[in-house]
């Protein structure tokens, strides 16, 4: 199979195999008006299989999302069609609004507009608590 290189873009690189959809759906990529190229289970010598994401646009991406839902992506922004930045990502100290509190007694389920923060307290287990409640997520 032949991809082609992108000339401006982005490409979410080092994907865990099979996860590539998740973060497709999770970014909203599919609203995009441009070329997206997801990719599967491309042969890795580090980890055997991986997913890539090709992005031939220059977006904005969150990258504290990104890290929450996949901290172990690079991310290279291109230029020109080479690599101009690389990213390696970790697992954010504080993420707002990419999950909701499931504690039915918390105030974000009960107030409109108040926003879902969740502060990271085990990095090694990924393990974040709710601000207002102090519920695991």
């Amino acid at each position: 199979m032949q991809i082609n290189p992108i000339k401006n873009g982005i490409v979410i690189d080092h994907i865990e195999a099979g996860k590539g959809m998740e973060i497709y759906n999770f970014l909203n990529l599919g609203d995009l008006d441009c070329t997206v190229a997801l990719i599967k289970n491309v042969p890795s010598k580090k980890t055997g299989k991986k997913d890539i994401i090709k992005i031939d646009a220059d977006i904005k991406l969150d990258f504290d999302v990104l890290g929450y839902i996949a901290p172990e992506v690079t991310v290279n922004l291109i230029t020109d069609g080479a690599i101009k930045e690389k990213f390696n990502l970790q697992l954010p100290e504080t993420i707002k609004n990419v999950v909701k509190c499931k504690n039915p007694r918390c105030i974000t389920s009960v107030e409109q507009g108040i926003d879902h923060v969740f502060k990271l307290v085990d990095r090694e287990n990924r393990v974040y608590r709710c601000i207002y409640c102090e519920h695991s997520f």
